[in-house]
């Protein structure tokens, strides 16, 4: 039998993942866990994360939960110097908080979108400087962000996500520029539409199941299980020369028209 391909193996490394209560942060933190990483996964509802990590810790897989708000950059600081007191290292962040707010331009009060900023811009901001500082004492690391689909193209009445967003992709590649002479590679994924929680009442409806199954090339939701192969890739030695890149897992959306 031939040996398996060793360089997808996180074992030893040690992991944050934020926005990991549910959805495709969940998935991320698991996957990470699975292949080997002592992993952190991040919620603002104790409750909610213990619950979504009680399954993953049944099975003995290396996860535990850990409670801040990441636009909170008093708890942001104080989570990243936890792991470091716990295990003195940190090798993988992936941000992935991610605040949504649809609305039209002139509806929205300023103190909405400068929050909505806090959220999916500053604090990967805040996080990544604060990780790459305990990554620079292991001569390394991976951060990874994970941005949408609406970085690249958007549409009417989401413009304060879509800048956002935007921003999160220009970030990943500033940061990629400014890291790796420090043997820190910061990548991005941009995911389409996937068949999750905070999605439902988009996939109960089969109007817009029909417009992607037109839109998308491989025609359906994504699954949220299909993220974890990108973000394990990122964080392993196998993608130890990619830097810089955003990776769309979207079903082909970007490529269709």
């Amino acid at each position: 039998m031939t040996a398996a391909f060793a360089g997808f193996s996180l074992t030893g490394q040690v992991a944050l993942v934020t926005g990991a209560a549910r959805g495709l942060g969940l998935e991320i933190a698991k996957a990470l866990a699975k292949s080997g990483a002592t992993t952190f996964a991040n919620g603002r509802d104790a409750g909610r994360l213990t619950t979504a990590l009680s399954s993953a810790q049944a099975r003995d897989l290396p996860i535990e939960p850990l409670v801040f708000d990441v636009s909170d950059t008093a708890q942001a600081s104080g989570a990243i110097a936890d792991i470091e007191e716990r295990h003195g290292r940190l090798d993988i962040l992936v941000n992935n908080v991610g605040a949504r707010d649809r609305r039209a331009l002139e509806d929205f009060d300023l103190s909405d979108v400068r929050r909505m900023l806090e959220v999916d811009l500053v604090a990967p901001f805040h996080l990544s400087r604060e990780a790459a500082r305990v990554m620079d004492e292991k001569g390394g690391g991976r951060i990874i962000n994970i941005t949408s689909i609406a970085g690249p193209i958007a549409q009417a009445g989401d413009a304060a996500y879509t800048a956002a967003k935007g921003g999160l992709e220009a970030l990943t590649r500033a940061l990629a520029a400014e890291l790796g002479p420090r043997g820190i590679t910061v990548n991005g994924i941009a995911p389409g539409f996937f068949a999750t929680e905070t999605n439902a009442e988009a996939v109960a409806d089969p109007t817009v199941s029909q417009w992607l199954k037109k839109r998308t090339a491989l025609g359906r939701w994504g699954q949220a299980p299909e993220i974890a192969g990108a973000a394990v890739f990122l964080a392993s030695p196998a993608a130890s020369y990619v830097t810089g890149h955003i990776i769309a897992v979207d079903g082909g959306y970007l490529a269709h028209f």
